[in-house]
């Protein structure tokens, strides 16, 4: 009977541990305005955070594409936002993702919490104490 029970308890005790992992965010998504496909993988090499790079434009760009005119970097402000980084570091802490942000619109960084529900992708940022959330989609 005690062999029985072994399997069983096992299994138990193993499921609040999965049911405390977060939602896969991997995949593309639509930012909230509609304008941008963001791609989130895995970064390089450390499969265990993850990243988030402009991969498409959903609007026409202007000639010479959109560049990233806010960064407070000058020397950087020239650079195409096709291909930008825009979210690091993102690992698994209780049911959200938890990382770095930045907002090529405002030229910030944030720290960034992003949660999965389905087809929707709540994205949450924070400088000090002003925090904002969207709601992005998958594309």
């Amino acid at each position: 009977m005690r062999a029985r029970f072994l399997p069983i308890a096992a299994v138990a005790l193993a499921q609040p541990a999965v049911a405390l992992a977060p939602a896969p965010i991997a995949g593309r998504w639509i930012a909230e305005d509609g304008t941008a496909v963001v791609t989130i993988a895995p970064c390089g090499a450390n499969a265990a955070a993850y990243c988030g790079r402009v991969s498409r434009f959903l609007v026409a760009e202007p000639r010479g594409g959109f560049r990233d005119a806010r960064n407070p970097d000058p020397k950087l402000r020239g650079q195409p936002v096709l291909g930008k980084t825009v979210f690091t570091g993102l690992v698994a802490k209780g049911k959200a993702w938890k990382g770095r942000g930045y907002s090529v619109k405002d030229g910030r960084h944030f720290a960034a919490t992003l949660s999965a529900r389905g087809a929707r992708l709540t994205v949450r940022g924070c400088v000090t104490i002003i925090c904002r959330t969207v709601v992005w989609t998958r594309a």
